[in-house]
């Protein structure tokens, strides 16, 4: 009877991990901060998940303070942004209330960074439509 139940339970588990790992790997992060310690530990978390799930979809969403992440002369990953936003499967999104309330045109973000009307709506909307959420703090 022990066997059987642990076959059960072995057979169980193989099952779930194997549903786990064939579940999309969709990643929203949320960056409203400018210190650079964030700034790196977006672009180095990018980089790992490209590397180990090249068909994972990953979007940084920039607003408040976070948005000089994205604009040219300001940003301190300007070049590995560049670099990340020609992948199909990493995407830049800035807030337009943002790059508003601080007075930034959209000639002033990086090339490949794209905007939204909300930030806060399109986190919100990942959400929803089942992506994981990271909010991107030191």
């Amino acid at each position: 009877m022990k066997q059987h139940l642990l076959l059960i339970a072995l057979l169980l588990f193989s099952v779930q991990f194997l549903f786990a790992q064939s579940s999309p790997y969709n990643v929203v992060f949320d960056l409203t901060g400018k210190d650079s310690v964030s700034q790196m530990a977006v672009i180095r978390w990018i980089n790992e998940i490209t590397k180990s799930n090249p068909n994972a979809k990953l979007e940084v969403v920039m607003y408040a303070q976070g948005v000089d992440f994205a604009v040219k002369d300001k940003s301190l990953v300007a070049n590995e942004v560049t670099r990340l936003a020609e992948n199909k499967n990493v995407s830049f999104r800035v807030c337009a209330i943002a790059l508003k309330n601080h007075n930034i045109d959209k000639s002033q973000l990086l090339p490949g960074v794209d905007t939204v009307p909300d930030g806060i709506y399109e986190i919100i909307s990942k959400q929803a439509e089942g992506w994981g959420y990271i909010k991107v703090a030191r």
